[in-house]
């Protein structure tokens, strides 16, 4: 017994650093053509300039290529109280740009947002069964670990190149934050641990989309409701 939780532990540790060596070898891609290609929406890379990201929009469709972790948002979309925001994520080709999977998903709470004191919380789904809560206030901060957790509500690519696609749903009600993907909470948090100092200004604020470096996907149905 103590072999195999000896075992288990190494593997563990092997994923882990194994994860932060893909992570840090990847150097992050400059898009071509890249900027803001659809009215009223502003974006923020977590490093480098937004003319290395792309967003477009073909119809209702939203489609998004990253170089640099980019956080997009329309100043009109802010929603306040009791709401639930959602959307549906398709990667097309799962990691196309990268060598391992990279998140996407939805931006709720966002204050102050494309200046050095912003502060959003994020739920984002990876295409390999795993998800990730994570914000900024203005520092990141991390709801569920540096790698998240699986679930086994996030969809699976079938293999690398294929098709994957998820609907999460980021909700406030009362004094309760939770996340959805796929139509199953797979994550919820009391408001006090994720307001206050080094965390979240308030639930209340600007709502939108994130994905993380090298990525490429499209967006549909981003909408809010309202209890």
């Amino acid at each position: 017994m103590r072999h195999v939780v000896r075992s288990t532990l190494i593997l563990a540790v092997a994923l882990s650093v194994t994860r932060t060596a893909q992570a840090q070898r990847e150097p992050v891609r400059s898009v071509p053509g890249g900027g803001i290609a659809v009215p009223g929406w502003q974006g923020m890379p977590d490093e480098g300039s937004l003319a290395d990201a792309k967003l477009t929009r073909e119809g209702d469709v939203l489609h998004v290529v990253t170089g640099p972790a980019v956080t997009y948002w329309n100043a009109a979309d802010t929603v306040s109280g009791d709401y639930t925001v959602k959307a549906v994520f398709t990667e097309p080709k799962f990691m196309n740009l990268n060598d391992h999977p990279h998140p996407y998903g939805i931006v709720i709470a966002g204050n102050g947002m494309g200046t050095a004191r912003r502060s959003y919380l994020y739920c984002a789904a990876y295409g390999n069964g795993r998800f990730i809560v994570r914000g900024f206030g203005p520092q990141s901060f991390q709801m569920n670990g540096g790698e998240g957790e699986e679930n086994a509500a996030v969809h699976r690519a079938a293999a690398p190149g294929r098709p994957v696609t998820q609907e999460i749903a980021m909700s406030v009600h009362g004094d309760t934050v939770q996340c959805a993907i796929n139509g199953t909470v797979v994550a919820r948090y009391a408001r006090a641990q994720l307001v206050g100092a080094g965390k979240l200004a308030s639930t209340n604020g600007v709502y939108g989309i994130r994905f993380a470096h090298n990525t490429e996907g499209t967006v549909t149905g981003l909408t809010v409701t309202k209890p």
